[in-house]
């Protein structure tokens, strides 16, 4: 079949028979403007027009045909380096060279170590050397650990993300000033002249136009962050008297500072009263400013103004009467600055250093930083090459191995955007050479790169922040999101094959695609490390964070491995591991302690067989790194034909060499390893910057929530306003998470809602913690791609050149299922694999499965119902089956596809109606019910589906040659 754009195709209505074929002008020219998506002012040499020309849609150019030379460079894939910048322009990062650039990566990489030391060997830092013996800093605290965890993550904020860029509506009202008093007093007028002179110091204080330099206010700001975090760690003892007799009993800031107090002395002489306050008191101040400063560069102004107007209400709430109607339940009693610094900032239960941040200690970073080793060993590539070679040849196949890639890229980002530039890169132009329109492109990597967040093993913060808030196993919630994830990835692809079979799209050819015999025995060992991640969590049922540190060295070991074997290699690589790994097991089964310890004189009580090899298992990572590093260094440029690391470890490679005037190191495997680790440790802080001030700031939410008593006032509030209508409650819930997560991460409106919803839901229903929780999760991830704030979808339009609002809107329709599925658990939730409601709910055992008078009714139909929705529902969205579909009938199969995925959402509104009218009484809530209702949304189905298949073959509602109708 001959593949065509869909531009050549039909008007955008599926009903509309006419034979009107548009024009081939649909592809933008490949000299004009991208869409801008770092939210920043058009350049200088840009009219206003051009900001209107760049929001057109694509098929709006009827002037000029397009060539196929422009055709074809608008398809072209964008370099690696154009994606970090497009990444870095969404996130407003700076792009720091020389020493800043040296002193930023010094920074990263020690924020890695010192959180790999507490995966490893928890808040003691002690450890015992050949020669040296024991060596100890000591233990730190909950807290102490938190606040250097926040610290590096606030001092790396301050040097990642510029103050301003001078481009904002502010800054640019105040760049007007002194071009204004040079018309008015002239150039050489000293208002004017002092003016200028002021606006220059402003600029080198704060200003970084390019996103290219740190600036003297960071260095500022990054100090104060490392003194917040000394005084926990050298100052605990005064701390803990603190917790007793308050802030105000600290030492004051003249006091404390010592000889420097006479700053402080000065300071308050000008008439700011410094000197006298407390220092901790001051600290707890300015550590609160910092975060929300902090919010503002990374995540948005918006997000701080949210966080910082709840102290405002922790301060002055009680102003609110409680004798005024509805928002009386918001009144609180009056609190002060002391007590409430002191619960922000001196607390690991709520505030700033409060559950997520905790959370965040001990799981979140981890796992990032699994996911940075992960990506920078080159399984990133490696995954969206299986997925081409998987499906790239099939119907629509560049747009499923897009999904398969995205998926696959899930396990190593947790972030949309992210996940969106790195693969979208790649399969956006392949999914338009193929025939697909640049919006439809977009709007399936950005869907389907929304999805990481809710695909286990690793998916988003989010998921950790559930082990704490409602105290289940990472297991269980990995079992229970399971069936949705794999829903919503089989929903999306269920709607590009009826694209691309509407369209006409066939796949790429043969000689495109890596055999993927080939592809799996080249890159094989990338599926261990998730593969022994599933084990750990899921049979062993280790901690979330003994199991990522585990696959952590796992990777490190399999990577050293890679790196030093060849076909001269392997003997004597795989014989030594051996060796030294009998040894070990040998010196556990005889004196009780490992091979070093032996030869240093040490003995204990020797251990039987099975633990004495248990022990020498796990010390078998660093005997592979060991013996690998060995072999690399005496053997420095030997090939290795399966190693393949990402092109960003390899270019920090050859930049080290060039800067050290060794340009051959580069070339070094041992050189190159050992590079690789550090870019994965600074590419892992970097991620985990933002992450870490989004759960930072949004614990000071549940912190005043809990501290000011405003908990039950606002469930109270909330049960009221639903009128004990489930439908309703999650109808808020639902609309509260997109608007909240299109101005914030999802973690932060995860943390938001449950702190303010979550008990509303589980007082007033018994509906499963975990599916509300669940439930709060996947709609905070829909905000990503819905409209107007659609940041994953603007990004993917960036990369196909589209309409930005059309990728968002056409975004949400592809993961519509996403937004239905939450309905169909929360109310039936044997389709997260768990018995029983409320408290009482439970993963399911085998016993449970043996059980078929329950498993049959309550899980498998549900499922099945689930699964065959989705394809009512891409009917119902794509207009497509086996032939076109009318408006009538893509209603009916929407009906179907509610019947069959969430009937309980149908009759509950029903009944709920029916009640506020005093029509019926409360629904039923019957298995019967429940699957007569399945049944009459499969039958509707399925009647349907043979309908359109009898037209189809009876030739009618065919598409007319040549004409294949769009994808929009």
């Amino acid at each position: 079949m001959t593949k065509r754009t869909h531009d050549e195709g039909r008007t955008d209505d599926p009903d509309d028979d006419s034979g009107d074929v548009r024009s081939d002008q649909s592809v933008r020219h490949d000299d004009s403007p991208p869409v801008r998506t770092d939210g920043g002012e058009p350049p200088e040499d840009r009219d206003d027009s051009t900001d209107e020309e760049t929001f057109e849609d694509d098929s709006t150019s009827e002037d000029e045909p397009v060539s196929e030379e422009e055709r074809e460079a608008g398809d072209e894939e964008i370099s690696e380096e154009e994606a970090q910048e497009m990444l870095e322009g969404i996130e407003r990062k700076r792009s720091l060279t020389g020493w800043a650039a040296i002193v930023t990566s010094i920074i990263a990489i020690s924020f890695s170590a010192f959180q790999s030391w507490l995966a490893a060997r928890g808040f003691d830092f002690s450890a015992t050397f050949p020669v040296v013996g024991e060596v100890s800093l000591g233990a730190l605290q909950l807290l102490q650990v938190n606040a250097v965890h926040v610290a590096f993550a606030l001092i790396l904020a301050f040097i990642l993300f510029p103050p301003t860029t001078g481009h904002g509506r502010f800054a640019s009202r105040l760049g007007r000033i002194v071009p204004t008093l040079a018309s008015q007093f002239g150039e050489s007028h000293p208002i004017t002249r002092g003016a200028a002179g002021l606006r220059r110091f402003v600029r080198w204080l704060a200003v970084d136009p390019d996103r290219d330099r740190v600036t003297p206010l960071d260095i500022f700001f990054a100090i104060l962050a490392a003194a917040t975090a000394a005084y926990m760690v050298m100052e605990w003892q005064e701390i803990q008297q603190l917790r007793i007799f308050g802030l105000e009993a600290g030492r004051s800031v003249a006091e404390y500072l010592g000889p420097l107090g006479i700053l402080a002395e000065a300071i308050s002489a000008v008439g700011i009263p410094l000197a006298d306050v407390s220092y901790p008191f001051f600290l707890g101040v300015v550590g609160v400013l910092l975060v929300l400063e902090a919010t503002r560069r990374s995540l948005g102004f918006y997000l701080m103004v949210i966080v910082a107007s709840f102290i405002v209400y922790a301060r002055w709430g009680f102003l609110i009467s409680p004798d005024m109607p509805l928002i009386g339940v918001l009144s609180i009693p009056k609190g002060t600055w002391p007590n409430i610094v002191q619960n922000l900032w001196y607390n690991t239960e709520n505030g700033v250093f409060g559950i997520p941040v905790t959370v965040s200690v001990q799981f979140i970073y981890i796992f990032i930083l699994f996911g940075a080793f992960l990506e920078m060993s080159g399984a990133g590539q490696w995954f969206i090459d299986l997925a081409y070679a998987s499906t790239g040849t099939r119907k629509g196949g560049p747009a499923k191995a897009s999904i398969l890639a995205s998926g696959f890229m899930g396990t190593i980002s947790g972030s949309s955007i992210a996940n969106t530039v790195t693969t979208g890169a790649f399969t956006i132009p392949l999914m338009k050479r193929s025939g697909y329109r640049s919006e439809f492109a977009g709007a399936v990597e950005a869907s389907a790169s929304s999805g990481g967040q809710i695909l286990p093993p690793v998916m988003g913060a989010a998921a950790f922040l559930m082990i704490e808030f409602i105290g289940v196993p990472f297991a269980d919630i990995i079992i229970a999101a399971a069936i949705p994830a794999v829903v919503f990835f089989f929903g999306v692809w269920v709607m590009v094959h009826l694209e691309a079979t509407r369209a006409g799209i066939g796949g790429l050819d043969p000689s495109d695609v890596i055999d993927i015999r080939t592809h799996l025995t080249r890159g094989w060992f990338y599926l261990i490390p998730l593969i022994l991640l599933m084990y750990y969590l899921l049979v062993e049922r280790l901690t979330v964070a003994r199991s990522a540190w585990f696959t952590l060295i796992a990777i490190m070991a399999l990577l050293s491995v890679v790196s030093a074997y060849n076909e001269r290699t392997r003997v004597p690589l795989v014989g030594s591991i051996a060796v030294i790994f009998l040894a070990q097991f040998g010196a556990y089964f005889t004196t009780g302690v490992g091979i070093f310890g032996a030869i240093m004189g040490e003995s204990g009580e020797a251990l039987g067989f099975v633990e004495a090899m248990l022990s020498a298992a796990g010390s078998l990572g660093i005997i592979v790194i060991f013996v690998s590093l060995v072999t690399m260094l005496l053997r420095p440029h030997l090939e290795t034909p399966l190693l393949q690391l990402d092109d960003a470890a390899d270019e920090a490679s050859e930049r080290i060499a060039e800067a050290v005037s060794r340009p051959s190191l580069a070339d070094v495997k041992a050189f190159r390893y050992v590079t690789f680790i550090g870019k994965s440790m600074d590419s892992g802080a970097r991620t985990s910057t933002e992450v870490v001030v989004a759960v930072a700031a949004a614990g000071i939410i549940p912190g005043v929530v809990s501290a000011t008593g405003l908990g039950p006032n606002l469930t109270a509030l909330i049960k009221a306003v639903a009128g004990g209508s489930i439908v309703l409650l999650l109808l808020f819930t639902a609309i509260a998470s997109i608007i909240l997560g299109m101005g914030m991460p999802t973690t932060v409106t995860y943390i938001i809602l449950v702190s303010l919803l979550g008990p509303a839901i589980a007082q007033s229903s018994d509906i499963p913690l975990l599916a509300a929780h669940l439930f709060i999760l996947y709609f905070g991830v829909i905000a990503d791609i819905t409209p107007p704030v659609a940041v994953a979808a603007y990004a993917a339009s960036g990369i196909a050149r589209s309409n930005p609002f059309r990728t968002g809107t056409k975004a949400f329709s592809l993961s519509l299922n996403k937004a239905i599925v939450p309905f169909a658990f929360a109310l039936t939730p044997g389709i997260l694999l768990l018995r029983g409601r409320g408290e009482a709910a439970r993963v399911i055992t085998g016993a449970d499965v043996a059980e078929l008078s329950y498993f049959v009714p309550e899980i498998v139909i549900p499922v099945l119902g689930v699964f065959i929705g989705v394809i009512g529902l891409g009917v119902t969205v794509i207009g497509y089956l086996y032939s076109r579909v009318t408006r009538v009938e893509r209603g009916l199969y929407a009906i179907s596809a509610f019947l069959l995925m969430a009937p309980g959402l149908l009759l509950n509104a029903v009944f709920d109606l029916g009640g506020a009218l005093g029509l019926v009484g409360a629904a039923p809530e019957t298995v019967i019910v429940d699957l007569t209702m399945r049944a009459a949304g499969g039958l509707l189905f399925g009647a349907l589906a043979l309908k359109n298949r009898r037209e189809a073959d009876e030739g009618k509602r065919a598409t007319p040659s040549g004409t294949p109708e769009p994808t929009d």
